[in-house]
């Protein structure tokens, strides 16, 4: 056994988290599920894959570059999902970085100062974008400030960039309520005319959905831990 959750064990957790979405939300089906692979071998992005998981999320720009160059390779049951995989980048990313994933992120989420808007317009012109937005006033995280928003994602539409929404991590500790930070997401998104929304992960995804999350990115609630770090 290589410690890694089966296909099957994978479709039923999605599927309860699909249940539990359902019954936090008012739109049925309308939250995408990005199923956060960072961390995890390509041995888990395949079975991902075969357990109808399309939507993947990674957070460093050479573990997706080479997770997703290994899948060119791959054929079978295992990649027949229609659509897939289709690549979220979802880490902090640094602008001389974008050049190895131009092509094959489908949408770049944490896109939060001008110079990277410049970046991925140069490398990927027309590229799906979400703007990161710091709704919790940590020093440590990454996203512009919510004053900030409105002009980034004009600049990032004049630069060519389709917007497609924006995106914010919750609170760092558990006893904080995130709900305030999602709803000044959803605020700060109908002032900007967006309509995506990615916010709520393993810990936080319901109370993200019931403030109005159409992307929810959950990684241990359906893998399981993350192994250890070589070394």
């Amino acid at each position: 056994m290589d410690g890694l959750a089966d296909p099957e064990t994978i479709r039923a957790r999605a599927r309860e988290i699909r249940q539990r979405i359902e019954a936090a939300g008012d739109r049925p089906g309308r939250v995408t599920l990005i199923a956060v692979t960072k961390a995890f071998p390509v041995e888990l992005v395949l079975r991902a894959l075969a357990a109808g998981l399309v939507d993947l999320g990674e957070n460093y720009a050479q573990e997706l570059a080479a997770k997703a160059d290994h899948l060119k390779g791959q054929a079978g049951a295992q990649l027949a999902v229609e659509g897939g995989p289709r690549w979220h980048f979802i880490g902090g990313l640094q602008s001389n970085k974008v050049k190895l994933l131009a092509g094959v992120v489908h949408l770049w989420q944490t896109v939060d100062r001008e110079s990277l808007v410049d970046a991925i317009a140069r490398r990927s012109p027309g590229a799906r974008v979400l703007i990161q937005v710091n709704t919790t006033s940590e020093a440590q995280k990454s996203g512009c400030q919510p004053i900030q928003t409105l002009a980034l994602v004009d600049y990032a539409r004049v630069q060519g960039l389709e917007v497609r929404g924006l995106m914010t991590i919750g609170p760092t500790s558990p006893s904080v309520d995130p709900r305030p930070a999602f709803a000044q997401l959803r605020g700060l998104a109908h002032r900007c005319e967006v309509e995506e929304l990615s916010m709520g992960m393993s810990a936080d995804y319901e109370l993200a959905v019931s403030e109005g999350s159409t992307m929810v990115r959950i990684g241990s609630a359906l893998f399981g831990s993350r192994p250890p770090a070589d070394g």
